[in-house]
């Protein structure tokens, strides 16, 4: 089945890596690399900026925008690695719905670890203070078959080494 996953989605909740995690698997794997966050809306970036949570309303057209790209995107061939926060668990069945073979890489773990590299974080919109509602609005993904769990707390690279044996393995 490792052969025809064409997605990787890399989720959690803001500071817990995501970014750095897709990023370098994305290098590894060979695929384009994605941020969620880019297919926000100004309106939605700057509510965020601002210190207030996005409703579950405001969620779902980016959503469909991500979940609409990932289709194109792997009818013409071409793997993705996602930095999602995917924190509610309809959204991660929206990109399930895409029909598109993925898996999903939960970057999970501690509270106070995860608020202590968002405040030694710069030039991102996504404040701190924002932290305690994304762990509010996280569904963690227990009983998802086709999620893998990688805790924050390792470094970097032992969760690239995590990442490409849960590709490799399934």
């Amino acid at each position: 089945m490792s052969g025809h996953v064409h997605v990787v989605v890399v989720m959690g909740v803001s500071g817990s890596g995501k970014t750095t995690l897709a990023r370098a698997l994305a290098g590894a794997w060979q695929a384009t690399f994605l941020d969620a966050d880019d297919f926000h809306g100004t309106a939605a970036k700057a509510r965020m900026a601002s210190g207030h949570p996005l409703t579950d309303r405001m969620r779902a057209p980016w959503v469909r925008r991500i979940a609409t790209d990932l289709r194109q995107r792997a009818a013409s061939g071409e793997r993705v690695v996602l930095a999602f926060s995917g924190l509610r668990r309809r959204h991660r069945e929206a990109l399930r719905a895409t029909g598109v073979p993925m898996r999903f890489l939960f970057l999970a773990g501690d509270a106070a670890l995860i608020a202590a590299r968002l405040h030694d974080r710069q030039g991102h919109y996504m404040p701190a203070s924002l932290l305690d509602s994304q762990f509010a609005t996280l569904e963690v993904p227990t009983d998802e078959a086709d999620v893998v769990r990688i805790d924050v707390a390792r470094a970097p690279a032992a969760q690239l080494r995590c990442a490409l044996s849960a590709l490799a393995s399934r």
